[in-house]
């Protein structure tokens, strides 16, 4: 049904008649032509003309590793090579598993008021499947099974995919793949929250053409920390702000230059069993080795089981460093955050103010003024920032308060400086 809707749709809007607008949710840690190649073939697939919004991790990854870059950045070069608004998933949720990122940022485009659809890359490329999977692992009989399994000492994800082929036989084979995986959460979260944004996906080949890299983001991000420059592999426009960083001492960040400001927060915690993910005694297991080892890679060694992937594990270590809790994330975003736009992100963001369920900040006036829960938050993720930006090889660009002092990022539409300088240093 997901399906034909969307084929309807995308007849009609071929004809020009109107302008929709997609939804992306995204990490870009570090963006490059394959991400550009997902905004391209995004645009195809709904005729050409319309709107992108992405919806991006910010300092903080979901494999709960600091972003190579930092998000302003980030957020720019997003905007210099297709999307036209970019907006904040906020730390405690990015920061997240693979569900409750999802949730989040399916939240946040649902809330906005002016997405129509939701796009996100996968192996498997075919919107039915992916949506029969989602449905299937939603049911009552799924959740039976899953809990069977994770009774035995499962992971998540292997519970799920035993589920998987229960109910689904060879359909299954769509768990098997991360970007499937991350697209069934996706699809789960449209569920759950009964949003009308409608799904679709662009197959990812893995290969060295039509924008593929051949290299992931996080392979991406070893070759810059080890001091490698892998501009083939990334958009003209995006290596020049990226240069322009790593000139400027704020990149690449890697967690091991905040290791030892990691280790003293972490001595300092008293409950681990806030956390976000701290279940079935992971928290006092982390407790024990957080506490008393001289590594970061020493306390995810010792603490690593066969049932708790490392992602997991460093997820909640740095949430523990952040001072996350799992009350941070009991209830969905409290606010939409703007980092950076071009003309068509401006006006979008214009009809979103009238439309939206959440305030939206856009510049830091419009953060101090916001109260509650969402006040909160914002507060934590300025002293997530203040923590961050200790990275920096540059010393002067560690001053602390530097969310409530930035405005978002405008790109005016039109060749950017990046493209012009790498353009002639190219010729």
């Amino acid at each position: 049904m997901i399906w034909e809707i969307s084929i309807i749709i995308v007849v009609k809007f071929m004809d020009g008649k109107h302008m929709k607008t997609v939804g992306i949710i995204c990490e870009y840690n570090p963006f490059h032509l394959g991400h550009a190649g997902h905004l391209r073939r995004t645009r195809m697939a709904l005729g050409g003309d319309c709107a992108i919004v992405c919806v991006m991790s910010g300092n903080f990854v979901q494999r709960g590793d600091v972003a190579v870059f930092g998000k302003p950045v980030r957020a720019k070069t997003a905007v210099l090579c297709g999307a036209d608004l970019v907006l904040e998933l906020p730390s405690p949720y990015a920061l997240l598993s693979a569900e409750g990122f999802a949730k989040a940022g399916v939240y946040i485009l649902d809330s906005l008021g002016v997405c129509d659809y939701l796009s996100f890359g996968s192996e498997s490329g075919e919107i039915r499947a992916l949506s029969e999977a989602a449905e299937a692992i939603i049911t009552s009989q799924a959740d039976t099974i899953i809990r069977e399994w994770l009774a035995k000492g499962l992971p998540c994800a292997a519970a799920m995919q035993k589920a998987a082929d229960v109910l689904l036989g060879t359909g299954s084979d769509a768990f098997k793949s991360p970007n499937n995986l991350l697209g069934i959460e996706y699809l789960k979260a449209i569920f759950a929250y009964g949003s009308q944004l409608i799904p679709i996906t662009v197959k990812r080949t893995g290969g060295a053409h039509d924008d593929d890299t051949g290299f992931s983001a996080s392979a991406l991000s070893r070759i810059l920390l080890r001091g490698g420059e892998p501009w083939e592999y990334i958009p003209i426009a995006v290596a020049f702000e990226y240069s322009e960083e790593i000139a400027a001492g704020r990149g690449p960040i890697s967690i091991k230059r905040l290791e030892s400001a990691v280790l003293s927060r972490l001595r300092f915690v008293k409950d681990f069993s806030r956390l976000p993910g701290a279940t079935e005694g992971l928290d006092r297991r982390l407790a024990r080795f957080a506490t008393s080892e001289p590594t970061i890679a020493a306390i995810l060694e010792k603490a690593k089981t066969k049932r708790y992937a490392m992602s997991r594990l460093r997820r909640m270590l740095m949430c523990a460093c952040l001072g996350i809790t799992s009350e941070d994330t009991r209830d969905p975003p409290p606010y939409v955050r703007a980092l950076a736009m071009n003309s068509t992100g401006m006006k979008l963001l214009k009809q979103a103010q009238e439309k939206a369920r959440l305030p939206i900040i856009t510049k830091p006036a419009s953060a101090r003024k916001i109260m509650g829960r969402a006040a909160e938050l914002f507060e934590k993720e300025a002293a997530a920032t203040d923590f961050y930006v200790l990275a920096y090889q540059n010393e002067e660009a560690r001053q602390s308060g530097q969310e409530w002092r930035r405005s978002p990022v405008v790109i005016n539409n039109g060749q950017s400086v990046g493209d012009a300088h790498w353009a002639s240093r190219n010729a």
